[in-house]
This record gives structure tokens, sequence and C-alpha cells, in this order.
């Protein structure tokens, strides 16, 4: 019997995908809002493009 990974590839499928892009946007917004890091300084702990924490941290001012 083959295994199941040989068919689904959990980075491939829709759900992962947006269940990992929720989590790094609620922990850029904590790097925001908890401990009031730049932007370049969120980037840099969360891994993302800095042109995401840019729009999160926009986001956030439009609330």
């Amino acid at each position: 019997m083959q295994s199941v990974s040989t068919f689904f590839k959990e980075e491939n499928d829709f759900f992962y995908r947006r269940g990992r892009e929720k989590k790094t946007q609620q922990v850029v917004k904590n790097l925001i809002l908890e401990l009031n890091l730049s932007d370049e300084q969120a980037a840099r702990i969360a891994d993302v493009e800095l042109d995401y924490v840019k729009k999160v941290r926009a986001e956030l001012e439009d609330q």
C-alpha cells in the first residue's frame, strides 16, 4: 500500500497554506502590537518580506 504522502503534499493544499498565512499574520501583529517592534525587526523575526509587515501595520492602523 502506498503512502498518502506520495499523492498529497500538504504544502500544496489550499487549507494548509491559508492556515499558515493566518498564523504568520497573527505573529506579525503580535510583534507590532505587543513588542512595539519596527517593521524591519518584525520582518526579520517573522521571516517575511518587509512589504508584508507594512501591509499588516497599515491594516492595523485602519482599524
